[in-house]
This record gives C-alpha cells, structure tokens and sequence, in this order.
C-alpha cells in the first residue's frame, strides 16, 4: 500500500473549558484544563494512521520535554518520524479556550516555523514513492509549504492542501493541488466566497477547478461537506499524467451525521487525515468523503485533539 506523507505542525495544546469567553481585562475561573499532543500536521498524521494509513512525517520540534514527548506519541502511533527533526526553537504550543462546544486558539509555532525549503524537498525526495499522497497545512513556514506541495507534484504525487490556518493561495500553487480541502473561512479567503449555500459552494469550486486543482472538498460544520471532482477520478492516484482538458464535473453534498458535539478541536484535522487514509485504500472520493465525515463525527463526541481521534475499528 502506498503511503501518505506528512509535512506539517507539532504542538503541545494547553486547553482550559470556560463557561463564557473572557472580555478584555477581564480574569474567568476554569475547569477541565488538559495537556495533550495537537497541532495540525501531527493530528492529520494520527488520524490517518489511526485509520489505516502507513504515514510519514516531516517537520521539527524543539530539543525539550514537550518535544521528546510529542515525538514518542507519533511513533506510538506507528508513524515514521525519520525525518522530524530537532531544532534550536521550542515546541509549538497552543492556548485552547473551550467554551460549550466552540474554541478560541492562540499559537505559538516555534520549532513548527524554524525548518525550511531544502530540509523539505531533501526530506520528501528520499521517501517518494510511485502512488504515495503528500498532505500539508499552513502552521508551517510559507516557504517550507510551499516547496512541499511544488516538489510532491513535480514527483508525481497527490497533494492534498489544507489551506489551514487561512491564507490566500496563488494561481501558481493552486495548480500544483490534486485536492483542495477548505472550511467556510478558508473558502472564503482562498477563493472570496462564503459558502452559505450549495450555489455558493459549486462557485467557489469553480475558481478552483479554473485555477488547476483537480478535486475540491467543502467542509461545512453540521451540514457536511460537499465535494466536487472529475466523474472520473481513476487517473488520480495510479498516473503521474494530470489531463489538461476539461473534464466532466460530479458534485454533491455528503450530510453529516447528527452527534452532540463537546469539542470540536480536532474535527477538521481527522477529516483530512481520514479522507487522505480512504483514499489511499481506492475508495471513491464521495465514499472517502462520507468516510471521513463519520470520523470527524465521533470526534467531536469527544475533549481534546489526538486523543479524540478515532481508531478503525471505533468507525467499522
């Protein structure tokens, strides 16, 4: 089985439960305070292997407890750390105020912003392999993503981009995604629509496909999320060769299961990483789509982000 690599953030969140967000100046009493392993790449990481996946991870932390902590976690969870390195930097860490079933999320990325271009491309160039995926974020350096995602597709691999934490994306990258995977905010400031409705959704997809990515998933909270690819999608993942014609669309929305969310930290985080786990195995991308919307719906039933993640069989 091909493998999924991995490019991304390592973080020790530091979460607290408030009845009420704090105004400014003003001092809450909190309760149920956690410490446990986050960021987004490394929650990506865990949900994919967690769900099937062989995974691969590229980035760094700091040469201190969290680190050392973090780094036994992944490995814990079968993920190839090989190529995570050490940096002069402290761990990324996150401040998580939960309130009901929201959160308010302060980052510090330290070791997470301290590696760059070459320590990437010489990373993923001596992994690459024909039919492996390259999954990445925005908690990195820009330029260390942006190499990640360029060198994957000049490999020939499939990239799956979450444009996350938001940030505007070029034309020039754009073209270099086999997948774009976008929440309503990032959608809105990826492409400049707010997908409120279906119409908005298919516009925003739109620009998208026009700018060269093949494959566009819409995440959109309680209401699902909406996908739209190719009516054939078999090239995607058995072919270095990317068409340039126009290509039939199929678009449809996958509704979400009905759960009583307690945190939604990790949420998006385990839908990447089980719709990259799926797809790796030959599902259908609408099925890895329903597939990683019922992941990302035990999730949310659960406090905190890696350890909310679910394992395969929890969802068989």
């Amino acid at each position: 089985m091909a493998k999924l690599v991995v490019c991304g953030s390592m973080n020790m969140d530091l979460s607290i439960q408030v009845d009420r967000m704090p105004q400014a100046g003003e001092t809450l009493t909190g309760s149920n305070f956690m410490t446990t392993p986050g960021g987004k790449g490394a929650n990506q990481a865990v949900a994919a292997s967690r769900l099937g996946a062989p995974v691969s991870f590229i980035g760094e932390v700091g040469d201190d407890a969290f680190g050392r902590e973090l780094r036994a976690m992944l490995e814990a969870d079968s993920i190839d750390t090989r190529h995570l390195g050490h940096s002069t930097l402290p761990t990324g860490t996150a401040i998580i105020v939960r309130c009901d079933a929201e959160n308010r999320i302060i980052l510090n990325p330290g070791a997470n912003g301290g590696f760059g271009p070459d320590f990437v491309r010489e990373a993923l160039e001596s992994m690459a392999e024909s039919g492996d995926m390259a999954l990445t974020q925005f908690e990195c350096a820009p330029e260390a993503v942006r190499t990640f995602i360029c060198t994957g597709h000049e490999l020939g691999l499939y990239t799956l981009v979450n444009p996350a934490p938001a940030a505007p994306m070029d034309a020039d990258l754009l073209s270099c995604c086999d997948l774009v995977c976008l929440n309503e905010t990032e959608c809105e400031i990826v492409c400049g629509i707010l997908p409120i409705s279906l119409v908005d959704c298919e516009a925003a997809a739109a620009k998208l496909h026009e700018a060269g990515v093949r494959q566009v998933a819409i995440t959109l909270g309680e209401r699902g999320a909406y996908g739209s690819t190719p009516a054939s999608d078999d090239w995607l993942l058995s072919s270095n060769l990317r068409p340039t014609a126009p290509l039939e669309l199929s678009a449809r929305l996958v509704e979400a299961l009905p759960v009583e969310a307690v945190d939604t930290t990790a949420a998006g985080d385990t839908f990447l990483g089980a719709l990259a786990a799926a797809r790796l195995e030959g599902a259908s991308f609408f099925d890895a789509l329903a597939f990683a919307t019922r992941a990302s719906a035990l999730t949310v039933t659960r406090l905190g982000a890696q350890v909310s993640i679910p394992y395969r069989e929890e969802l068989d």
